[in-house]
């Protein structure tokens, strides 16, 4: 395949992620009010509601409708292939609503993201944040749009001067050890923000709402689709000693903040449960 036969073929994956996050960000926005728990995962404060199920059904629907040689991994329904084969080397990245405590409690921070990963490289994303009206978009090489206008993070600032971006695991004992890792980052930074939702904080991120951004124990579908977004606005998304992002920790910031917080981070176990 050629150059521009990939570059258009990332674009068309991330065209119909946009057409697919924008319906199902209309489901999930007009089904919050008066939404109620469902059911719990890993501990009772990790809550999943009927829409987190019914807005990655109809994810899954539409996009195995589109392209049924795909196999699509949702934070609800595990991984499946539209006709059992799963062999065009294209596998959809899906979280029906990041930051489902937020839309419980009636709050706008939350997202659908939904990343086209090929033969494992994520190369197209969509987060669609309804409340806030904010549509983000990138492609792998491709740079990163906002509502259809180019994204670019802002400079770097100082660690000192950095408004920093995390959040906490859903286990008690996970969120003890945050928490003494926050109590050294503190003062250490200009601020911290706690916002709920990992995918709405990468994109803010890269929209210049905070500095950086680091959490441990996200998966797969909380950091592909927005961590696209960031590295195609100019940020470094990665771990700790030069390993990608993963379960451990997720760090996001323009490159030389990035390697800042790194080196406060790394003696801090920041990456361990302590």
């Amino acid at each position: 395949m050629s150059t521009t036969d990939a570059a258009s073929d990332r674009e068309s994956l991330r065209d119909l992620a946009v057409r697919v996050a924008t319906e199902a960000g209309e489901l999930a926005r007009e089904g919050q009010a008066g939404i109620t728990v469902l059911d719990t995962k890993s501990s009772p404060t990790d809550v999943v509601t009927k829409m987190d199920q019914a807005t990655e059904d109809l994810i899954r629907t539409r996009l195995l409708a589109e392209r049924p040689g795909d196999a699509v991994l949702g934070e609800e329904g595990g991984e499946e292939a539209g006709d059992g084969s799963g062999t065009s080397g294209v596998r959809w990245v899906v979280d029906p609503i990041d930051g489902t405590v937020n839309y419980l409690y009636g709050h706008h921070d939350w997202a659908v993201s939904i990343a086209a990963e090929v033969d494992g490289v994520v190369v197209a994303a969509a987060v669609n944040v309804p409340r806030r009206g904010e549509m983000y978009e990138a492609v792998l090489g491709g740079g990163a749009r906002l509502n259809g206008r180019t994204l670019q993070a802002p400079p770097a600032v100082p660690l000192e001067q950095a408004l920093v971006a995390t959040g906490f695991g859903y286990r008690s004992e996970r969120r003890v050890h945050q928490a003494r890792v926050l109590l050294e980052v503190i003062p250490r930074v200009r601020d911290i923000r706690r916002g709920g939702s990992a995918a709405v904080d990468l994109v803010g991120l890269a929209s210049g709402r905070v500095n950086a951004y680091y959490e441990r124990g996200l998966h797969v579908w909380d950091w592909a689709a927005p961590g696209l977004v960031a590295g195609e606005a100019g940020l470094r998304v990665g771990g700790l000693h030069g390993r990608p992002p993963g379960e451990d920790l997720v760090i996001a910031g323009r490159p030389e903040l990035y390697e800042a917080l790194q080196e406060l981070l790394e003696p801090l176990g920041a990456d361990t449960d302590g």
